[in-house]
C-alpha cells in the first residue's frame, strides 16, 4: 500500500520530470533534463514562490512554537477551565482549512468591515487581503490561528511529562519562576520542542490549501507558496514535466532542511 501512495507516484513523477507531457497526451516526449534547465534558467516565478515559502516557514514557525509554548504553561496549572480552553484552541485544528480560508476572507473582507462602521478603528479598515504590504502577516495569522492548538496539546504532554519532584526541588533550591522555567522546565522540554519544530517547519513549508482559498496567490503573485506554484504549473498551465521538475527540487530542499535541522538538534543532544 505504501509503494502504491506513495513509491509509485514518487518514481512517476522522476519520470515526468523529464518529459514534455500536457497531462492528456498518451505518450509524453522524453526531453531529458530539458525542464530542469528551464527551471534554473528562467525559473523566476518558482524563486519567488521558493522565497515566500521560505519567509513563511520562518516566521510562523517562530510564532507557532513561541505562542503554543505560553499558552501550554498558562493551561497547565490548576484553572477550573482549562478543559474548556484547550478544546477552545484545538476546535480550529480539526476544521478543513479550506474553510478556514473562506471564513477567514469573509471575516478581512466583509467582518473588519463592518467592525469599523462600528468602531471606527482605522486599522479595520485596512486592505488585508489586497495589500502586498499587509497580505503576507495576514497569511501567516491565519496559519498560525488554525494550527496553534496542535501544538499546545503537544506541549502540555511534554509538561505533564516533567516529574514534579524535579520541579519542587527547583523551588527549594531558590529558583524563581523565570529562572526556574529556563533552567529546568525548557531543558526537559526538548523532545517536545524538537517535534514540534520540526513538524511547524514541515507543515509551513507546504503550505497550500490556507492561500488557495485565501487570496489563490495575489495579489500581484505575492502570495504564490512553493506548493501553489507547482500546483498552478502542473494543472493550471498543464505543463506537468516543469510542474515535476518544480516538486523534485522542491522536495529536494526539505529533504536537505530537514536533514540540517535535525543535525542542528542531535549537535546540541550531544554538547548538553
Amino acid at each position: 500500500m505504501v509503494a502504491l501512495t506513495i513509491y509509485l507516484p514518487f518514481a512517476l513523477s522522476g519520470y515526468y520530470s523529464l518529459t514534455k507531457w500536457n497531462g492528456i497526451a498518451r505518450d509524453p516526449e522524453f526531453i531529458g533534463l530539458a525542464n530542469f534547465v528551464e527551471l534554473f534558467r528562467g525559473g523566476d516565478a518558482f524563486l519567488r514562490a521558493l522565497l515566500f515559502t521560505a519567509e513563511y516557514t520562518a516566521v510562523s514557525m517562530v510564532a507557532l512554537n513561541v505562542l503554543a509554548l505560553a499558552i501550554a504553561v498558562a493551561l497547565a496549572k490548576e484553572l477550573k477551565t482549562r478543559s474548556v480552553l484547550r478544546s477552545l484552541f484545538f476546535v480550529p485544528y480539526i476544521l478543513s482549512m479550506t474553510i478556514v480560508g473562506f471564513i477567514w476572507q469573509f471575516i478581512f473582507s466583509k467582518g473588519f468591515e463592518s467592525l469599523f462602521r462600528i468602531t471606527g478603528f482605522s486599522f479595520l479598515n485596512l486592505s488585508w487581503l489586497g495589500d502586498v504590504r499587509l497580505v503576507f502577516y495576514s497569511v501567516v495569522a491565519v496559519g498560525v490561528w488554525q494550527a496553534v492548538g496542535f501544538y499546545i496539546v503537544l506541549y502540555i504532554a511534554g509538561l505533564q511529562s516533567i516529574p514534579a519532584e524535579v520541579l519542587e526541588a527547583a523551588v527549594v533550591d531558590g529558583a524563581s519562576g523565570p529562572t526556574k522555567f529556563l533552567r529546568v522546565t525548557l531543558p526537559m522540554l526538548s523532545s517536545s520542542v524538537v517535534t514540534c519544530v520540526l513538524l511547524s517547519m514541515i507543515n509551513s513549508l507546504k503550505v497550500f490549501d490556507t492561500i488557495l482559498a485565501l487570496t489563490k496567490g495575489g495579489p500581484a503573485g505575492s502570495t504564490y507558496s512553493a506548493t501553489l506554484e507547482i500546483y498552478r504549473e502542473a494543472f493550471q498551465n498543464n505543463n506537468y514535466g516543469l510542474g515535476s521538475a518544480k516538486s523534485l527540487v522542491f522536495f529536494a530542499i526539505v529533504l536537505l532542511l530537514t536533514l540540517v535541522v535535525l543535525g542542528l538538534f542531535r549537535r546540541k543532544e550531544d554538547e548538553a
